[in-house]
């Protein structure tokens, strides 16, 4: 019996329950872990009116505005607690999961399809960027999106044709009055007694409806144009998704003028034309961010945080990628990346003669990574989670490596295997992985603190999070203090952390002049405080009470000597 056969009875309700499964794990726990930094800076962006919100993202954020704007609505319908936010990320990635499964079901069969669903809905690492309020799952699926509707238009032979000529077909038979059906029950009439009719169901009845089929093709090279837009508005790095394609498409246009004979190829490339079109509405649609896009760049040139990759890094990124929180037995470990690694060597056996498909997942893949690891060259910015979306290309890989074992109960024990190592590592990430407590520094400031006391933030930004978990105890006990950043005040430099030199002390010190106590809450100081100025010039100038750690923050008492 033909396996792809049988299972595609069966795929769309496995598709179902992989999806459910999926957004299970991402939604399991939602609430234990307290927002961090950059998702209650999240919060608080969306939190504000968009007229106020767009200026500020293009002046001060790394981010272009989709996710934001996304995520305003979102708080406007279900509020901004912890669990309410992070849920519009775990939709989104759940959502990714019957995508992946139609890329693969369309390059590869229903098999290819369902075990790469598998591998994206017991994704450690998309489980945990599922949890957080940022735009990674966003990116993922809009990544996903764009995707298979590149793969539909590379398998489908009417892609050459003028982009637009489906839809002015369709249109031009909806103007089209449907052929008079006579009414057996009535007396016979050649007049068309619809036209006296009126209201909705006479509108429809009026029109001639032609099937779906008939603008599959125009529709594909939509939802492509839309959403690779919409991915380049999730993350500025997606730009590398726009190079992947045109270098795929422009590749696979000189190959098959080269190859002018043998058999018809995997993938047919669209006209150059149809192409030049599509690319003209990408860029038109995106070119009212392009202005900001390029400040922002400027700004990450300038000043990030981030330090150069080297090897480790790019080590730990592909490892993040297939386990991140494999266990740490060493023999265990070694068993699962010996298996990965058989199976990605099947996936490469099973694109052998495939080179098409083999070369369209490569160049998803190593495009984005090998132009992010490019560009720190000059300014750092490769960083595991902005390479999230081509954990697509690599899990279709897998899953044409696990379809490539041929026998139905050998793939079941070898992904049920992976599963399984996933489950435990999800279950790693549950127990073990910590979030910055910014609930507990405002709580410890909020019990303690005094009528006009200073707090002082060395991150400037880290007054986001602070005053996330700080403004209910202000509202209830009517708690009044002076909140200030330093070297600057939030936002005032146009930077997210500006950093403590030497030339701010004296600026640090007329603060503080007269003051019987004040408040520091220090974090992120490896980048904001390296040289550790702002406790060492408040320790010369008032004397230290209690210093009490939380994870990622410290909160420091000062008092007058």
């Amino acid at each position: 019996m033909n396996e792809e056969t049988e299972f595609e009875e069966f795929a769309p309700w496995l598709v179902i329950i992989l999806t459910l499964v999926g957004y299970g794990l991402r939604v399991l726990l939602l609430n234990t872990k307290g927002l961090w930094l950059d998702e209650a800076l999240s919060v608080w962006v969306s939190s504000h009116r968009v007229a106020e919100m767009l200026p500020w993202i293009a002046r001060v954020d790394h981010h272009p505005p989709l996710y934001y704007l996304l995520l305003h609505y979102w708080i406007a319908l279900k509020g901004d607690a912890a669990s309410d936010v992070r849920l519009l990320s775990v939709i989104f990635g759940a959502g990714t999961i019957p995508l992946i499964y139609l890329i693969g079901k369309r390059m590869s069969g229903v098999l290819m399809g369902l075990v790469a669903a598998a591998f994206l809905a017991f994704s450690p690492f998309n489980i945990r960027y599922a949890q957080e309020t940022r735009m990674y799952t966003l990116l993922t699926f809009n990544a996903a999106v764009a995707i298979y509707a590149l793969v539909r238009l590379l398998t489908d032979e009417r892609a050459v044709r003028p982009i637009g000529s489906q839809f002015r077909e369709y249109l031009r038979a909806w103007r089209t009055t449907a052929p008079v059906a006579s009414d057996t029950r009535n007396e016979f009439s050649y007049k068309d007694k619809r036209r006296d009719r009126i209201g909705l169901s006479a509108w429809i009845d009026r029109h001639h409806w032609l099937p779906i089929q008939n603008v599959e093709t125009d529709l594909a090279w939509a939802v492509f144009i839309v959403f690779s837009v919409a991915t380049m508005l999730s993350h500025n790095t997606a730009v590398f998704f726009l190079l992947a394609t045109n270098m795929l498409i422009f590749g696979l246009m000189l190959f098959q003028k080269i190859k002018t004979s043998g058999p018809p190829l995997a993938f047919q490339a669209p006209s150059f034309t149809n192409w030049v079109k599509a690319q003209t509405g990408i860029l038109l649609l995106w070119g009212p961010w392009i202005y900001a896009f390029i400040r922002q760049a400027r700004g990450v040139y300038q000043q990030f945080y981030l330090p150069k990759p080297n090897l480790d890094t790019v080590i730990q990124t592909l490892e993040s990628f297939l386990n991140e929180y494999t266990l740490s037995q060493a023999g265990w470990v070694k068993i699962v990346w010996i298996l990965y690694a058989l199976v990605l060597c099947l996936g490469l056996v099973h694109y052998a003669k495939k080179l098409l498909p083999f070369l369209f997942l490569a160049a998803l893949f190593a495009v984005p990574f090998l132009g992010e690891l490019a560009v720190s060259i000059a300014r750092p910015i490769f960083i595991d989670r902005s390479l999230i979306w081509t954990t697509i290309p690599l899990f279709l890989m897998l899953a044409a490596g696990i379809v490539q074992l041929r026998f139905r109960l050998l793939m079941i024990v070898v992904l049920g295997f992976l599963a399984a190592n996933n489950l435990f590592s999800t279950g790693d990430y549950y127990r073990f992985r910590q979030k910055e407590d910014w609930s507990g520094p405002a709580g410890f400031v909020a019990n303690f603190a005094r009528k006009n006391d200073l707090v002082l933030f060395n991150a400037s930004e880290a007054q986001i999070p602070f005053d996330y978990y700080f403004e209910p105890y202000e509202k209830k006990y009517l708690i009044q203090v002076e909140k200030r950043g330093v070297p600057v005040d939030l936002f005032d430099s146009g930077i997210l952390e500006p950093r403590m030199t030497e030339n701010d002390i004296p600026g640090l010190i007329s603060l503080i002049k007269g003051r019987q106590s004040l408040w520091l809450v220090y974090s992120h100081n490896e980048y904001t405080d390296p040289l550790g100025l702002i406790p060492h010039t408040l320790a010369s100038q008032m004397k230290l009470l209690l210093n009490r750690d939380y994870y990622g923050v410290q909160v420091q008492i000062y008092v007058a000597p």
